[in-house]
């Protein structure tokens, strides 16, 4: 495993990414990159920053009641949330407020939404917010969990994405394969890593990764 390097948006040069290159194991992929966006979720200016560039996706006629959080991106939910605000983006809530809601989950890997909760996502059109997606399966279980609890989902913000759409929708990601046109993601059991006996560097999900070794 290497060390990093930057990567900035091209409609956004101030927002960037760190890649790390390796090999790495996901709970549905190995990937040949790390995608660290560590200080993109805890550091003010960069979170901001990152939410400002993901807030020109959505226009005033775009409905958004709930952003839901994953991957803890909830600092740049937040100011997503400001953003969509200030843009004029529409909230159907009684306050005229977006919530911005972190899911819990089962072992699975299900979101669950106590019952305190679930007002914020039943009847409710739900933005959904993700640090990055490959192979779409996480995502698919959160939609699939919104629209059990009832939600409408209005829109998928990423900050990468190796796909364009999902379900029919559409994934607005500010990286995508064309700013790392080298990365690849494998089937645990289709890994031309693995075959080619590169060792595992790391395990990672979307809060990081832990070193083997």
């Amino acid at each position: 495993m290497q060390g990093y390097r930057k990567i900035n948006c091209k409609r956004a040069p101030e927002v960037f990414m760190k890649v790390i290159p390796g090999h790495f194991v996901t709970p549905n992929s190995h990937i040949n990159y790390y995608i660290d966006m560590t200080t993109m979720k805890a550091r003010l200016s960069e979170a901001q920053n990152a939410a400002k560039a993901l807030a020109q996706d959505y226009v005033a006629t775009t409905i958004v009641d709930s952003v839901i959080c994953m991957d803890g991106c909830e600092v740049i939910g937040a100011f997503l949330a400001e953003e969509l605000t200030r843009a004029g983006v529409l909230s159907m809530n009684q306050h005229k407020t977006i919530y911005v809601v972190t899911p819990e989950y089962d072992l699975s890997g299900q979101m669950i939404f106590r019952e305190n909760m679930q007002m914020m996502v039943r009847d409710k059109n739900v933005l959904i917010l993700l640090a990055s997606t490959t192979t779409g399966t996480t995502l698919g279980r959160a939609i699939d969990g919104i629209r059990y609890y009832g939600g409408r989902v209005s829109g998928i913000s990423a900050i990468f994405s190796a796909a364009s759409r999902i379900g029919g929708m559409d994934i607005h990601a500010l990286f995508g394969p064309a700013d790392l046109p080298d990365y690849r993601n494998y089937a645990p059991d289709r890994c031309d890593l693995c075959r080619r006996g590169e060792a595992v560097d790391a395990i990672c999900n979307g809060f990081g990764f832990s070193r083997l070794g």
